[in-house]
């Protein structure tokens, strides 16, 4: 943008080797913005942990739809996962999501279970 407006300054205003001069540090400033740009870009995307798949699953808090005994459903993150508990849990119980196996989640009851990911994403 900037080497569009230094173009037109340099027709219409300035004299012959300043409007060169004018024009390449425009385009110049262009280029190193573009370029600072990309590299802030690319190292926030690295630094993000991602927020989607099986791997974000385990840690969380769910709570069971149905009884789990040893399977059953459970509700984590809004969505309704299989789940399979070692420990029979009632419905409406808080269970920690241990592992993903497919497309079954390993839960153990909450007050039973080592360290939670967060609280606020309970479902």
């Amino acid at each position: 943008m900037i080497t569009i407006i230094a173009v037109i300054v340099a027709v219409l205003f300035l004299a012959s080797p300043w409007s060169y001069v004018l024009v390449a540090v425009a385009a110049l400033v262009d280029v190193a913005e573009t370029g600072a740009f990309v590299w802030w870009s690319r190292r926030r995307r690295q630094s993000v942990r991602p927020a989607v798949g099986a791997e974000d699953l385990v840690g969380r808090v769910g709570v069971t739809a149905g009884a789990l005994d040893p399977r059953g459903q459970v509700r984590v993150l809004g969505e309704i996962w299989e789940a399979r508990s070692s420990v029979p849990v009632e419905r409406g119980g808080e269970v920690v999501v241990l592992a993903v196996e497919g497309l079954v989640l390993q839960v153990a009851p909450a007050d039973a279970a080592p360290g939670r990911v967060d609280e606020k994403h309970r479902s």
